[in-house]
């Protein structure tokens, strides 16, 4: 008998595990409970977790780097690109400006700003470099930024410290503040008359630490500065709302807490400084207080910003504040067995207003590649080793579909390492 194409995507759905309609009937069962309640309720997330195509090849604790998109999404981006091919030039002449900007709304009122101050990129690195490149640099200008700031955006202003004489004044995060106070002083002891820009991250990628942004901007912008914040791993990760952080710029990678397919990130730019900033690669189509004129991206796979309003649905139904209490639940629910245990070192903090999903443990005996290879030959739990600053490790990056049950087999690998 011949399918219909319903019956034939039903029927597919049924190989790729939950269908998009039992995600709906599966959250309709949860609606009465608190979001922390759910974060408890293994049997609900047991289910979800059909909704995704989960290796079995071994524990995946590093979804911090890219994160598995749910099969709903990764199927419809599938299908953006057949339909997209369908057409081609057609297409990407004619359909693919409307339908950008239709998504990159949607971008902007996840996150609470005007969609004029908000482009979609490729990650955060594109964001953040954008705006160190576009700013009109003098010799002995000064940026503030941290030890745990990620790489690329600090090799970024090591460039710009060779070619225009800029002075990089570089502080250290404890990995186990006192207070909010302690951090945002270690900032402010780093200004001077000459500080231009404050670069902070909303949430450090290596140890889960979030850090209060609005405090560190407020105290910033007092003394003249502008703040940037690196929030790679905030968006989709807990509810927040950009306008409330009081920041001048701001970069997230969409494919990881979010959920989008590989290749998507945010810049969002506050209005009034879009015109000072120079744009990485040359256009001349828009007005120079237009965000869009830092968006030159060529011919770009469209698919992937399609994917993108994908996402933010998948992202919706799910919930943020279910979302959050789940991903926070599982990151406690293995560090509290580890963090006083001996041999153990816990570089997350502990107080649940400065951590989400993202732990960091080592292993006293252990160097971190080793602790990271030894988890991944002998037990089969993939991590990423982390060695540097104050934080010496392996981040453990769980996501929604990850159960209590694989973070048992961490926590005994951890307690047998030991």
């Amino acid at each position: 008998m011949l399918l219909n194409k319903r019956q034939f995507m039903q029927s597919l759905t049924g190989l790729i595990g939950l269908s998009q309609s039992n995600i709906d009937a599966l959250l309709s069962s949860i609606y009465s409970q608190t979001p922390e309640q759910v974060a408890q309720d293994e049997a609900f997330w047991g289910e979800l977790r059909k909704g995704f195509t989960v290796t079995k090849d071994f524990i995946h604790l590093e979804n911090g780097y890219y994160i598995l998109a749910s099969n709903e999404v990764l199927e419809a981006y599938i299908q953006h690109i057949r339909d997209i091919n369908a057409i081609s030039s057609r297409y990407m002449r004619t359909r693919q400006f409307d339908d950008k900007l239709a998504v990159r709304k949607q971008l902007a009122e996840l996150v609470g700003a005007s969609y004029e101050e908000v482009i979609i990129t490729r990650n955060t690195t594109e964001s953040l470099d954008t705006i160190i490149s576009g700013i009109d640099w003098k010799a002995g200008d000064e940026v503030v930024m941290a030890m745990q700031d990620y790489g690329a955006m600090v090799d970024m202003f090591k460039q710009q410290a060779r070619r225009y004489g800029i002075v990089n004044r570089i502080i250290s995060i404890p990995n186990h503040p006192s207070s909010d106070e302690e951090i945002v002083a270690l900032y402010e002891n780093a200004i001077t008359p000459k500080t231009r820009l404050l670069m902070l991250c909303h949430i450090i990628n290596v140890t889960g630490h979030i850090l209060p942004v609005r405090k560190i901007a407020d105290m910033a912008h007092a003394k003249g500065v502008e703040v940037m914040v690196d929030g790679a791993h905030a968006v989709g990760h807990f509810d927040f709302k950009l306008p409330d952080l009081h920041c001048d710029y701001y970069g997230s990678s969409l494919h990881k807490w979010l959920g989008c397919p590989l290749g998507a990130g945010m810049l969002y730019v506050k209005k009034d400084k879009i015109k000072q900033i120079w744009p990485l690669l040359g256009e001349t189509g828009y007005p120079d207080d237009d965000i869009r004129k830092l968006n030159h991206t060529g011919t770009h796979p469209v698919h992937t910003d399609l994917a993108l309003a994908d996402a933010i649905k998948f992202h919706q139904k799910i919930g943020i504040a279910r979302k959050e209490a789940r991903l926070r639940y599982l990151q406690t629910y293995w560090t509290s067995q580890v963090r006083n245990h001996p041999g153990i070192v816990v570089n997350t903090p502990s107080d649940p207003a400065r951590h989400g999903a993202i732990g960091n443990v080592g292993v006293e005996k252990l160097k971190p590649a080793e602790l990271a290879k030894t988890l991944m030959e002998r037990y089969k739990i993939w991590t990423v080793a982390i060695d540097y600053a104050n934080v010496h490790g392996v981040r453990v990056t769980p996501h929604l579909f990850t159960t209590t049950q694989d973070l048992d087999a961490l926590v005994k690998a951890l307690k047998d390492l030991a």
